[in-house]
């Protein structure tokens, strides 16, 4: 049984941490070749429960790291969603990447505020959130942000550990 407790705490946690890394920001220092606009339809269901196809237009931000790594970003609204980025700004966003593009010969590094994955298998893209201006190729960049909220999330496991194993200990006594 012991075993059992340790193999489904493990997935939970990694669960977690999966969840975690795919929802808080990551960074990227890029330099973006452009931006491109793509319709695709997407079935939703209406208020009677009839599947309705609708279209919308999808922004990209085609970039290429210092190794000369390909990278292609969605920029799409958040809106009021999950992860709560309440990002409503999409077009003003690809306006910025159009100004910040360059060439191989006069480089503008960038860096790319984003969260998610890219998973070619299904097409999927990581979601751009901000743009800045990079000192250059080899910007260190630390995730301080992502270190204080894991850091907070242990700290408030390891309170709430703190208090269920208390209550237990004072309902035996």
């Amino acid at each position: 049984m012991t075993y059992l407790k340790w193999i489904v705490g493990a997935i939970v946690v990694l669960a977690i941490a999966l969840g975690l890394y795919w929802t808080l920001p990551s960074r990227d220092v890029v330099r973006i070749l452009g931006t491109e606009i793509a319709r695709r339809s997407v079935e939703t269901e209406n208020a009677q429960g009839e599947s309705v196809t609708r279209t919308q237009d999808v922004r990209y931000i085609k970039a290429v790291t210092p190794d000369g790594d390909p990278r292609v970003y969605r920029n799409e609204d958040t809106d009021w969603g999950w992860p709560p980025y309440f990002k409503f700004d999409s077009a003003n966003l690809a306006a910025e990447a159009e100004d910040l593009k360059s060439t191989q010969d006069n480089p503008r590094w960038v860096i790319v505020t984003h969260y998610g994955w890219r998973i070619p298998l299904l097409s999927k893209f990581p979601n751009a959130t901000s743009l800045a201006p990079a000192d250059g190729p080899d910007e260190t960049l630390i995730p301080w942000f992502n270190i204080i909220v894991v850091v907070v999330l242990i700290a408030l496991v390891l309170l709430a550990r703190h208090q269920v194993l208390g209550f237990f200990r004072s309902k035996r006594t």
